[in-house]
């Protein structure tokens, strides 16, 4: 499936109503580990979260006959949706022991669920809270290395760490949507490098015309209903 390909007003991240709000709604749960003693750098927390999207996606258990491949579909058919929440000690210790994958960047873990029902959240993920991902870098992030796919932030908007790290997971997506399954084998088979940059408003007005994949908010939370959020640019989508 390909959001460039998707039938006009039946895209995942469409904001009108559409076909796909009678489906079953799905969402894919995101734990990212915050501990008061050492939290994680915010992008370094942002671009692991992207990484374990994909992750994710290309495993085995969510492909074909996998395990949790009739989950991915499920999701998938209906509004793509992803929470984040954090957890410390204990907390992070009980997220562990569920079926799911954890991802580690420099500074960051986030550990990934297969999909769930929207409401049919294992209690040990839904006492979770959802808040207080407020998550700083100590140092400006430096340029992305050429070549590398980099998830675009819309400088116009301010959202929370966890906000953002949804919001980038969707990038990620629509970028493997898109691309080609040699393209998508060769990104899982380097370990699905990235990068997260806030844009500059001169670079956001051109890539919003490039034709580049682009994820627009439904506006749950923080954000209104619409905005454009990321933007993903993978050299192989060029």
């Amino acid at each position: 499936m390909s959001h460039v390909s998707a039938a006009p007003g039946d895209s995942p991240f469409q904001t009108e109503p559409t076909p796909r709000d009678e489906a079953p709604q799905f969402v894919l749960p995101l734990v990212v580990r915050i501990e008061k003693s050492a939290p994680p750098a915010r992008t370094d927390a942002l671009q692991t979260a992207a990484r374990a999207v994909l992750v994710l996606l290309g495993d085995e258990r969510a492909r074909d006959e996998g395990e949790w491949a009739e989950a991915v579909r499920n999701w998938e058919d209906a509004r793509i949706r992803k929470v984040v929440r954090r957890a410390r000690g204990a907390e992070w210790r009980r997220a562990e022991e569920l079926p799911g994958i954890t991802v580690t960047g420099a500074s960051a873990e986030v550990r990934v669920f297969p999909p769930i029902p929207l409401d049919g959240w294992p209690k040990e993920l839904a006492k979770l809270q959802v808040s207080g991902t407020e998550l700083d870098d100590a140092e400006p992030p430096v340029g992305a290395d050429p070549g590398t796919p980099v998830l675009w932030l819309n400088p116009e908007l301010e959202m929370s760490a966890g906000k953002e790290m949804a919001q980038v997971g969707h990038g990620a997506q629509l970028a493997w949507w898109a691309l080609s399954d040699a393209a998508r084998e060769s990104w899982r088979t380097a370990g699905y490098p990235l990068a997260v940059r806030a844009a500059t408003p001169a670079q956001w007005r051109e890539l919003t015309v490039s034709g580049l994949p682009l994820v627009r908010d439904a506006g749950f939370t923080e954000i209104a209903p619409g905005s454009a959020t990321v933007i993903a640019d993978h050299p192989a989508l060029r």
